[in-house]
């Protein structure tokens, strides 16, 4: 069985997690996503404090997959430098960690 990972993307609004959402899924690249509204991240960038509301896509995946989904969101976000972060999974319902081996592999083809 392969390992699984979640893979925490920000992006600036609901119509953009949804556009990134549905795309990733249909390509295979994810087995499906959470779109998490109504979250404020607070950085540093370019020497200013910043305040953003922004949206969390979570999406559920392989560590396979996770350098081709990274590219594919990276093309497609409005960000110069897109928060992507992979987190691997240590356990869970087998059922489900196998659903999204199945999801994952059966739309790569």
């Amino acid at each position: 069985m392969k390992t699984k990972s979640l893979v925490y993307i920000t992006v600036p609004d609901r119509d953009t997690a949804l556009k990134l959402a549905h795309s990733v899924v249909r390509a295979g690249l994810a087995a499906c996503a959470n779109v998490i509204p109504g979250m404020t991240s607070v950085y540093e960038w370019q020497g200013a404090l910043r305040e953003e509301n922004e949206v969390v896509l979570v999406f559920k995946t392989t560590e396979e997959m996770i350098s081709d989904l990274t590219a594919f969101v990276a093309a497609r976000h409005p960000s110069d430098n897109p928060c992507v972060l992979a987190l691997p999974v240590s356990g869970g319902s087998q059922k489900f960690l196998e659903w999204i081996e199945s999801e994952v592999k059966d739309r790569r083809g």
